[in-house]
């Protein structure tokens, strides 16, 4: 497999610096954000390489001899948001990321589906966790009509720059589950559309990761390799859909998701956390995670997520590391025994 690390982690580094931390590592790839949530920190002349081949081969050259390429662009955010600050901003990050992608030769943009409101006229994105009502559904449908529309459009232009986008399963999207990732192609007949197979997001929602990609398989194009543990106590009296967020003031360090939205402070104590590899699930599952992806492609890139917020940057990477080529080295021996 290919083995690598989604790049906003190193975002307080230039993007050599970030190189030498990914190879020092013994990691061969780096996802590069492109914009959404987070800005395009590591892709400074951006504008200049979707027009520039000049500046697009300057940029390449800073890989030239590192051992390290780029594995996928990544601009996870909500182009369906109904406030079109951040909707109309995120979904041409989106277009724009899929020209970057072809400029730079890459295959693979990583997305979210995104989520819009509940109706016409709302800023806000209305996410249906249990449509037990008619009402859940009416929204639903609404949803999925402004959905479909615009992921068409973007499978077409992902088709014609020979690029595949990749959907993160993520709750709060909707495209969070095996079942929306089929209703989404079914209404799309998106053939360029598929999964970003982060395992984190489907962990706490009791799915099973492998299970999906053996059921999803080939629509798996891209995949995250980021840990969660469940914090039995905790989960057992508030469960895993726990709202007990605290809203950050503007005098605290907090970052902003677009327009007037910011992230929040994660529930004290928490059901569950996002953990570097291994504090949730042993090597062993690793490794039959890394297969099933190996039986849907040899050379699909798996890219490290560090959002552990007991380790400090390079320590999450470290450990989280040490883990993935654990189980990759024990998905070779076991594929040549």
């Amino acid at each position: 497999m290919k083995l690598g690390l989604y790049n906003a982690i190193l975002h307080d580094r230039t993007l050599p610096e970030a190189i030498r931390v990914i190879a020092d590592l013994g990691l061969t790839g780096i996802e590069i954000n492109t914009g959404g949530f987070l800005p395009a920190v590591h892709v400074p002349t951006f504008d200049d390489i979707l027009d520039s081949d000049a500046a697009r081969d300057d940029f390449l050259g800073l890989f030239e001899g590192t051992g390290v390429e780029i594995a996928g662009l990544n601009c996870n955010g909500n182009p369906l948001h109904p406030n079109p600050v951040i909707g109309e901003k995120h979904a041409e990050d989106v277009r724009r990321s899929i020209r970057l992608a072809a400029r730079l030769g890459q295959h693979r943009v990583v997305t979210m589906s995104g989520l819009p409101g509940g109706e016409p006229n709302t800023r806000r994105p209305n996410w249906i966790v249990n449509a037990w009502n008619s009402a859940a559904l009416d929204v639903l449908d609404y949803q999925w009509q402004i959905a479909a529309d615009f992921w068409r459009e973007t499978d077409r232009l992902a088709r014609d720059h020979d690029v595949k986008v990749a959907l993160e399963l993520h709750p709060q999207n909707l495209v969070f589950n095996s079942a929306s990732v089929h209703k989404l192609i079914d209404l799309t007949g998106a053939t360029h559309v598929g999964v970003e197979l982060d395992a984190s997001h489907l962990f706490w929602q009791q799915m099973d990761p492998v299970a999906v990609v053996r059921h999803l398989g080939e629509l798996i194009f891209h995949a995250a390799a980021k840990d969660v543990r469940i914090n039995p106590e905790t989960a057992a009296l508030n469960g895993v859909l726990d709202n007990s967020f605290r809203r950050l003031g503007p005098d605290e360090p907090r970052t902003n998701l677009g327009g007037d939205e910011w992230a929040n402070e994660w529930p004290k104590p928490s059901a569950w956390d996002f953990v570097a590899l291994g504090k949730g699930h042993p090597v062993e599952y690793w490794t039959e995670f890394l297969r099933a992806l190996y039986d849907v492609d040899p050379e699909m890139c798996v890219n490290i997520e560090h959002e552990d917020t007991e380790l400090g940057r390079i320590e999450g990477i470290e450990a989280a590391a040490k883990v993935l080529k654990a189980a990759d080295a024990a998905l070779e021996a076991s594929l040549v025994a």
